[in-house]
Order: structure tokens, then C-alpha cells, then sequence
């Protein structure tokens, strides 16, 4: 294992999450202290919203969560959702009152997106309600070896016939760290619980009631992440490491590693791991490579453009060997910046030219594997007639300039 290790802090009302390996910032949030109670409409939350209107011309509802907060429903052909304040005729109509859930938070000026397909998630699996019997899935990214021992586990311990029968699972690549299956068993069935009551529970609540908000977002993360990505979860507060102690006890009693309270009162957590610094360059237009070439990243409403420069790289004796070079470390940290800063969307990346189709070949196919490494779906679409090269990467939360500032500009105007 490389030397990473999670650290968590508290600044100013917000508590900070970064992923750090070998001393390089791999992943960072920025989130609300108090997110419980509060009226943020939070990733993962659901509500009994009211239907606004509906947008016929763009199959879509804009439905109002909480007095003054709408979201945007996207609305699938031949799905049907059934009200819950009068008889279902196939309609959904303006008043209609429906249960909803946040599937993407609201980015830069567009409202949070929602779904009727309601979802809980635990670290290693996801439990869908459904009308009738439902189905046993598993992730892309775990081994067909792997998934037919966990469905066998699984079989055997009576889980598929007591919780298919109303929901579907879909167990999650986390779960390919277990080397027994009862964390993961335990889990489900939990899940399965808290489905049913919900569901039972929005035929009584009133409008604009939140009936499920999912833990802190730095919670989360850490729920989310592998246990083999880092050696130790790292805080230098007192509260915070209680508050994980008791979460990860009460959760995930089988994970290995570590949990360390910093205490060293000569250097603070941050300086020590020079956080201030990293944040700085996390947030900024220009991001200098190794070899001395450089990216310029320039985020805009409706896309993200990286434009990547030779800079101070002197070293080959041919043109084509440097730019062949510095477009592939380009593409590493293409990679490493899109999780870091949670750009998503469309990225438009303009590589240095190359010299033959071979090449760009090449480096498509770097990129590609780069980015199947990123938690966040993202993938390389091809390269435009332009010499443009096109990512996609799935919207999920705000971008860490959002996080931390609230606006899609950047910090270094330069």
C-alpha cells in the first residue's frame, strides 16, 4: 500500500476531507458543519415534494421540495408514477404530491436533479424498493469470480429470498474487500428495513416533509472509499475523532488500519501536510508538470477546456518525442485533477499535436485507463476532426471551487 492516509479538519463552519498519497492531494470536499435539520436539500435526501408544473415539451417536472427549493424531474417514457394525495390514472399533474429523491445536488445555476427511483446506499451495496420482485446486481468493476462467490454467500444466508421479494440489491465494489459476507448480509437487510418504513411512511406525512437524509457528506466519503486507499484516517479534532470513532465502531468494526488523533502542538495538521498550499493549487487556473509543461484549466457554464503546454520541458532531441511525453504525464494528471477538483460535465482537452494516429491512439487508450481509476463514472468519448479531445464525467456533487467559494470562477485569474 502507498503511504495515504485520510485527513479530516474543521475550518470556519465547514469540515475539510483530503485524500492524500505519497504527499499528493488525490481527492478534496469542503461541506457544512450542520447539515442535519438544515434546509439544503442534500445528495442522497428524499422528500414528499409537490409537482410545480410539468414541462411536456422537455418530459420533465420542476417539483418544489421544500417551501422556495424546486427540482428538476427528469421524467422517463412509460414509467408511471403514482401520486400520493389522490388515485393514480397514469397522469402527473401540477399539485400532484409525489416521493422524490436528490440524485445530483444543485450545481452553479441549475436545480438540484431528482428521481422517483428511490435508492438507500450503504459502503457495500445499494437497496432499491421496488413494486414487485426485484433482483440481485452487482457492480462493473468487481471480478465475475468475485460476484458469483458473493451471490452464493448471499443465497446461502437467505438473503436474496427475504429481501428480493420487495427490493432489488445491487452489491457495491467495496463489498470485493470482504472476506466474509455477513458485514455486507447485515448491511442489506438494514437497508431493507429502512425502505420499507419509508415507503410506509410517505402514504401519512405531509408535503414537503424529508422522510431520509443520508449522513454528513464527509461521512459519507469515508463510507464510500476504499479502506485499502489509505493506511490511516488522520483529525486534530477532538469532537470529529470521537464522532468517527463511534461511526466506524458502530459500522465497520471489520475494517483494518487506523484511526489517530493528532496532538502534536509545535506543527498543526495542516502545515504539516503543507494543506494550505495543495488547496491553493486545487483551486487554481495553472497546474506546472514534472517535466516542467503545464495545463491551463478553465471551467465555463456549459463545459470545462484544458489546454496542455510544452512550458520549460527542454529535454529529447526531437519535437515529437517531448510532446509525446508531455501529453501522457498530461494525461495522468488530467485524470488526478478531474477527481480532485469534481469537474464533471464535458471536458474538452487540447492536447499537443501528434505526429501519427498510432500516437493518439496511444494516448487515448492512457487517458481512458487513467480514468477508470476515478470513483466518479468518467470516460474518454473520442478526439473531434479538431484535434479536441472529449471527456465525459457524471455530475454528482458541486466542484471543489463551489465547495469552498459557492461561484465557478477561479481563484488565479492569471
Amino acid at each position: 500500500m502507498k503511504d495515504s492516509r485520510l485527513i479530516i479538519l474543521r475550518e470556519e463552519g465547514k469540515i475539510l476531507s483530503l485524500l492524500l498519497t505519497e504527499g499528493r492531494l488525490i481527492e478534496a470536499s469542503s461541506c457544512a458543519e450542520q447539515e442535519t435539520g438544515g434546509e439544503d436539500c442534500s445528495l442522497g435526501s428524499i422528500y414528499v415534494g409537490k409537482v410545480m408544473n410539468v414541462a411536456a415539451n422537455i418530459d420533465a417536472a420542476f417539483v418544489e421540495l421544500i417551501k422556495g427549493v424546486r427540482g428538476f424531474l427528469p421524467l422517463s417514457r412509460g414509467r408511471v408514477i403514482e401520486p400520493l394525495n389522490r388515485p393514480g390514472d397514469g397522469r402527473l399533474l401540477a399539485g400532484d404530491e409525489i416521493l422524490v429523491q436528490v440524485e445530483r445536488e444543485a450545481v452553479k445555476t441549475k436545480d438540484p436533479v431528482l428521481t422517483t427511483e428511490i435508492s438507500l446506499s450503504g459502503r457495500y451495496a445499494v437497496v432499491i424498493p421496488e413494486r414487485g420482485k426485484g433482483t440481485l446486481r452487482f457492480s462493473g468493476k468487481l471480478p465475475s469470480g468475485r460476484r458469483k462467490s458473493i451471490g452464493t454467500m448471499l443465497e446461502e444466508r437467505g438473503i436474496c429470498d427475504a429481501v428480493l421479494s420487495s427490493c432489488s440489491v445491487i452489491v457495491r465494489t467495496n463489498a470485493g474487500e470482504l472476506e466474509d459476507a455477513a458485514p455486507l448480509a447485515e448491511e442489506i437487510t438494514a437497508l431493507a428495513k429502512t425502505a420499507e418504513h419509508l415507503i410506509l411512511a410517505s402514504g401519512s406525512r405531509t408535503c414537503h416533509s424529508c422522510l431520509y437524509r443520508p449522513e454528513s457528506v464527509w461521512l459519507r466519503e469515508i463510507r464510500d472509499t476504499y479502506f485499502s486507499q489509505y493506511d490511516e484516517i488522520v483529525t486534530d479534532d477532538k469532537e470529529i475523532y470521537r464522532m468517527l470513532k463511534d461511526y466506524l465502531e458502530a459500522g465497520y468494526p471489520e475494517r483494518p488500519g487506523g484511526l489517530r488523533l493528532y496532538e502534536d502542538d509545535r506543527v498543526s495538521l495542516r502545515h504539516l501536510y503543507g494543506i494550505d498550499a495543495k488547496l491553493q493549487e486545487a483551486l487554481g487556473k495553472r497546474v506546472w508538470l514534472r517535466s516542467g509543461g503545464y495545463l491551463v484549466i478553465e471551467p465555463t457554464e456549459a463545459l470545462t477546456v484544458i489546454d496542455v503546454n510544452s512550458g520549460k520541458y527542454s529535454r529529447g532531441k526531437k519535437a515529437g518525442d517531448t510532446f509525446r511525453l508531455i501529453n501522457r504525464e498530461a494525461a495522468r494528471e488530467i485524470a488526478r485533477q478531474l477527481r480532485l477538483r469534481n469537474l464533471s460535465g464535458i471536458i474538452l482537452v487540447d492536447f499537443i499535436n501528434m505526429e501519427t494516429r498510432e500516437e493518439e491512439k496511444e494516448l487515448l487508450a492512457l487517458l481512458a485507463a487513467e480514468l477508470k481509476k476515478d470513483p466518479v463514472k468518467a470516460s474518454v468519448v473520442d478526439m473531434t476532426p479538431l484535434g479536441l479531445v472529449e471527456i465525459t464525467r457524471k455530475k454528482i456533487r458541486k466542484s471543489l471551487r463551489e465547495q469552498f467559494y459557492g461561484g465557478p470562477d477561479l481563484v488565479d485569474k492569471s
